[in-house]
């Protein structure tokens, strides 16, 4: 359905009401006007017959202009009327809408003295000039009524554009954004309440979240120091098989401890970014064969980019471990300028994934996610905020090929900024 704008709707309905009632006031003003004229032209008649009665009666002749005795064309009604003995007057309509005014009075010798008039020229022209005033004033009060319904639409329009941009910033993670602020809480409307009731929401949410936050970073600073004796205890094990098992799920559960409390920090928006000049080609393609020689890197195109070395390379290996974890090989690194992809040849990121984005403790369909616990991805994200960067994910699928093939790999795109952040990097710095 075509959108329309809320200026134009409120505009065109004050047009409509304004010309349905120019409309009527001038229907009625017009009729009101007519019946005036008709009534005076009416007493005029019936002054002008009594006179050339009067006359007749005196002199025995017709004498006044204008009148006849007996005239045939008398209309039927009048004629009645005189023939009664009353004096009256009466109104015909021409063809061409003009009215004709008749005056009849009975004679005392029985006959009927009438007269015949036309509706004067002057009168007409009063009429004509006072249509064409009615129909102007009409059309000034349609183009007023749009004109005030745009300009009133159009405050109320503004007011409901900027709620709903701050909405948005709202629900993408600026805190700090407030809807009465961003109107402008001068006019106490219904935006003004809508304002307050979504600022109301948005505290009680960011309340919530906070809270959430603390207690899970609580808990997993409270278990950082078990933890950590279970693992010592579990170095002082016997050599065996069940020993490497205890050691290992020990340091599993560590890393899960140390990655819950990454997350909680990254959610509080107070990290910042340690800044260093470096070469990005020569940077990735360290850390990747450090990581793992068998990975491919290629470098398009060499850049010198100001970040966080450490967060850069914690992005990096978050990505690298999701895809030989849950892809297939060969993994794939490409740097071009300020563009890092790490593509794999596994099956795709789930469509959760890809619809909105890393979730923690959600690792997607069995297929990609076998193991872990759904928080590299999201620690990866978290950090390329840091850096002011942003983080995308797609399917690689062959051109043409119908949504329901299977995807031929996944690939992360990291995009650095062109600037360095100058912000804990809660927000991407990069247009969508």
């Amino acid at each position: 359905m075509p959108r329309t704008g809320i200026r134009w709707k409120l505009s065109a309905a004050i047009a409509a009401v304004g010309a349905l009632v120019a409309v009527a006031l001038s229907l009625v003003v017009h009729n009101a006007a007519r019946v005036s004229m008709l009534d005076n032209a009416r007493d005029l008649a019936d002054e002008r017959v009594q006179i050339a009665q009067r006359n007749y009666e005196a002199s025995g002749r017709p004498n006044f202009p204008g009148v006849r005795i007996d005239d045939p064309a008398l209309p039927k009604d009048l004629l009645a009327k005189a023939t009664a003995g009353r004096r009256a007057t009466y109104v015909t309509e021409h063809h061409d809408g003009v009215p004709d005014i008749w005056a009849a009075v009975p004679l005392k010798d029985g006959r009927i003295l009438s007269l015949h008039t036309n509706f004067t020229d002057r009168s007409t022209t009063v009429l004509k000039d006072l249509d064409e005033a009615l129909l102007i004033g009409s059309i000034a009060v349609v183009f007023g009524g749009c004109a005030l319904g745009v300009l009133i639409g159009g405050q109320l329009s503004r007011r409901l554009r900027k709620a709903a941009t701050a909405a948005r910033r709202v629900a993408q993670g600026e805190p700090d954004v407030r809807v009465r602020d961003s109107i402008g809480g001068v006019v106490r409307d219904e935006t003004d309440d809508l304002a307050r009731a979504v600022d109301a929401m948005a505290d009680a949410l960011q309340q919530r979240i906070e809270a959430e936050r603390r207690v899970t970073a609580d808990i997993a600073h409270e278990l950082r120091t078990p933890v950590t004796g279970l693992l010592t205890a579990a170095e002082l094990l016997p050599p065996g098989r069940p020993t490497e098992l205890v050691r290992d799920r020990a340091q599993a559960m560590r890393q899960l401890v140390e990655d819950v409390l990454e997350v909680a920090r990254l959610d509080s928006a107070s990290e910042r970014a340690e800044l260093q000049d470096i070469l990005l080609g020569e940077f990735v393609t360290r850390r990747v064969i450090a990581r793992d020689p068998e990975i491919l890197v290629r470098v398009v195109h060499e850049s010198a980019v100001t970040t966080d070395p450490r967060r850069l390379e914690r992005v990096l290996i978050n990505l690298l471990v999701n895809a030989a974890k849950h892809g297939k090989p060969p993994i794939e690194v490409t740097v071009e300028g300020r563009v890092i992809r790490v593509r794999d040849h596994g099956p795709g990121f789930p469509d959760a994934l890809l619809a909105d984005g890393p979730s923690r403790f959600r690792t997607g369909s069995s297929d990609r996610a076998g193991h872990g616990h759904g928080l590299g991805l999201t620690i990866a994200a978290g950090q390329a905020r840091v850096l002011g960067a942003r983080l995308t994910f797609r399917n690689v699928r062959a051109v043409g090929a119908p949504e329901g093939v299977p995807a031929e790999g996944a690939v992360a795109v990291l995009w650095l900024p062109e600037h360095a952040p100058t912000n804990t990097g809660s927000y991407p710095m990069l247009p969508e």
